[in-house]
């Protein structure tokens, strides 16, 4: 039997980035009467999934990088001798139980998931066009919630979207009033999770003195710079290369 399990033996060296997409998610919209454009209860529950999958799961990526329906796990060292089906079929079942439980839902969820070989210049690179990513797709969300409240169909609205550049959807909205520079930051850039070292007060029952200690805590950064900016460039690379 093992002998035709011919892909469970594929494995891949780190570093790598791990992406899970929610799968048929409009249908969840509409169970969960999210708000649209954007929902903040559902970005809140996509970023618990991220803490999860950091803290949790055992899978232990170094950091988390989320927008929409889709989180990419960054990894140095991997789990399960770095077998792709493991990994993607692990991570995509565990985020899945996870976003049950922070919706509260009934009907069944389902991520896919797939591994992506990375370096850290090419990590770098991938931020910065998934970021590129989540913009393009803030501007066609807010865009096509308008045309569809203006009483289009979403197809038609959709088809009326294709292929316009980002000035023609920035002078769309800003006629209806809505600066798409302006719109909260997690909806715009996305949501970074990750790990960093922290002073707390501890104490050495040793010598009976009070010590200062580092911890690891996850930080949750749904403000974040451009990725092609310094700043961002400098956040971006201490997570890709730092110890």
């Amino acid at each position: 039997m093992e002998s035709r399990e011919i892909f469970s033996g594929l494995a891949t060296i780190p570093p790598v980035f791990l992406r899970i997409d929610g799968r048929a998610f409009h249908r969840l919209a509409r169970s969960q009467s999210l708000a649209k454009p954007f929902d903040a209860r559902f970005c809140r529950a996509m970023t618990d999934v991220s803490i999860r999958l950091i803290a949790e799961s055992g899978l232990s990526p170094r950091f988390a990088y989320t927008f929409s329906d889709e989180i990419s796990l960054y990894f140095t060292t991997l789990p399960f001798r770095g077998r792709v089906e493991k990994l993607d079929s692990v991570a995509a079942a565990y985020a899945a139980s996870c976003l049950t439980l922070a919706l509260g839902t009934s009907e069944p969820l389902a991520f896919d998931a797939r591994v992506v070989q990375a370096s850290p210049d090419f990590a770098e690179t991938y931020l910065q066009e998934r970021q590129a990513e989540a913009w393009r797709n803030h501007m066609n969300a807010w865009c096509q919630d308008a045309l569809v409240r203006d009483g289009r169909d979403p197809k038609e609205a959709a088809a009326a979207l294709k292929g316009l550049p980002s000035d023609a959807l920035h002078e769309m909205m800003f006629a209806r009033g809505v600066n798409l520079a302006k719109t909260p930051a997690w909806q715009r850039r996305g949501v970074l999770v990750y790990r960093e070292e922290k002073e707390r007060a501890g104490y050495n029952p040793v010598t009976g003195e009070d010590v200062a200690a580092l911890r690891k805590v996850v930080r949750v950064d749904a403000d974040l710079p451009l990725f092609t900016a310094p700043e961002g460039v400098a956040l971006v690379r201490s997570l890709v290369r730092g110890p």
